[in-house]
């Protein structure tokens, strides 16, 4: 594995060689509970990448699956050690989405839908700082800071020299009028968007309200890409006390064309700029 790998994607690499095992073993995840006395859920979460992986679980699941090469073995252990490792968003504690931002570090392209709010990686301080209390009314000050640092953080991936995260991003005419924080936040978030929608990595358009019902009329969400072929594909969508991911093809697929419908019925990149433009001008009045 290489050196620069998030654990995030080594644990996800590492489930998937697990699962392909049993696989070949023609064993079922309910099977395999049984021999080692464990919860199906459990080698669920082993073989999807949601849960740390500990070398005994990998020695376990070898036994299990009769792996002779030891090279084999060894090589999965040595995964499983890597993937215990810490990525740089846990200096920052406990952040309920970090199966989320060790994708997005490691993604090669990002397509987004957003109907309530200007994405993540788009946003100023100020306007941050507004959606996180606005939406965790009942959190501390010091955690509201820790999760607009985060976010933060997150944009170096679009701002990158070498690499960049490919991003495109629709987002619902609403979320331009949605007042956050004040009209002053609002003009220098509108031009931000502008500022950032000019790098040759980043497009934003926008689905006007004329377009009435379309694709995306059940909510936001993501599509992750990545540059290694082992790494599939995965739809993300952020939920209040938990989140979703999708990663069968089936399922990845079905929000690609969702995703593709999107940016046929939104404005062209040029009439999203004057959109925007025209906005952040009368929010400056």
């Amino acid at each position: 594995m290489a050196s620069n790998v998030n654990p995030t994607v080594r644990r996800r690499r590492l489930g998937q060689e697990l699962r392909r095992l049993r696989e070949l073993k023609g064993m079922t995840a309910e099977e395999v509970a049984e021999r080692l006395l464990v919860s199906q859920s459990k080698i669920s979460r082993l073989e999807n990448g949601r849960r740390s992986i500990s070398q005994r679980d990998v020695r376990d699941l070898c036994g299990v699956y009769e792996v002779e090469d030891q090279r084999i073995v060894d090589s999965l252990m040595q995964m499983a050690k890597d993937s215990r490792q810490q990525g740089w968003w846990h200096a920052f504690g406990d952040i309920p989405y970090s199966v989320y931002i060790g994708l997005e570090t490691d993604a090669e392209s990002l397509r987004v839908y957003e109907p309530q709010i200007i994405t993540g990686l788009l946003q100023t301080r100020a306007y941050a700082e507004a959606i996180v209390q606005g939406g965790s009314p009942e959190s501390s000050e010091q955690d509201n800071d820790k999760r607009v640092e985060v976010r933060l953080r997150r944009q170096s991936r679009i701002t990158a020299e070498q690499d960049p995260l490919r991003l495109w991003v629709v987002l619902d005419e609403a979320a331009l009028h949605r007042v956050v924080g004040s009209r002053q936040v609002m003009r220098e978030q509108l031009e931000h968007v502008l500022e950032l929608s000019q790098l040759p990595h980043v497009t934003v358009q926008v689905l006007p309200f004329e377009v009435g019902a379309h694709a995306g009329i059940n909510g936001q969400y993501s599509i992750l890409e990545f540059a290694d072929a082992a790494d599939s594909s995965v739809v993300y969508i952020e939920g209040v006390t938990s989140d979703l991911y999708l990663e069968k093809p089936h399922d990845v697929q079905k929000y690609t064309v969702m995703y593709e419908h999107l940016r046929a019925q939104s404005l062209n990149v040029e009439q999203s700029r004057r959109l925007v433009e025209r906005l952040a001008k009368e929010y400056a009045r």
